[in-house]
């Protein structure tokens, strides 16, 4: 998502009077300024995701913990809406079909034929995807096709 589009998605959610969107997307646009200040540069469609994803981890652990106490129903309920709406700003994730074709062509032009290239096969993967696919069934294919 570009800087852009996440303003967009900030302006549809004000007009949607959609008070949770509108929080989530202002800490990432805060975030994504702490970027461009600090480094004097204008973000990348990649700062973005980047930032976005760490607000998913961070909301993630703070889910956990909120499970973990069962003590207040309505913030974990909240936590797990801020994880969607945060998802929902990530591009698509590579999966199926998809991610097969893409682990074939990688072992190929990587020239991996045991399970010690796999690190290699997993790094190529995530350059190509930006990091968009997932890990675990990606994990198990290349695995089940290295010897």
């Amino acid at each position: 998502m570009t800087n852009q589009e996440l303003h967009d998605e900030m302006v549809a959610a004000m007009k949607a009077k959609d008070k949770t969107r509108l929080s989530i997307i202002r800490q990432v646009m805060a975030e994504v300024k702490n970027v461009e200040v600090n480094e004097r540069r204008d973000a990348t469609e990649e700062d973005v995701n980047n930032m976005v994803k760490r607000l998913i981890k961070q909301t993630n652990e703070t889910l956990e913990m909120s499970i973990k106490a069962a003590n207040n129903q309505e913030r974990t309920d909240t936590l797990t809406e801020q994880v969607k709406i945060l998802e929902s700003l990530l591009p698509a994730q590579l999966s199926g079909d998809e991610l097969v074709a893409l682990i074939e062509k990688t072992i190929g032009e990587v020239g991996a034929t045991t399970r010690k290239d796999m690190g290699r096969v997993m790094g190529a993967l995530n350059k190509a995807t930006g990091g968009n696919f997932d890990k675990a069934a990606a994990a198990k294919e290349v695995q089940s096709r290295l010897a």
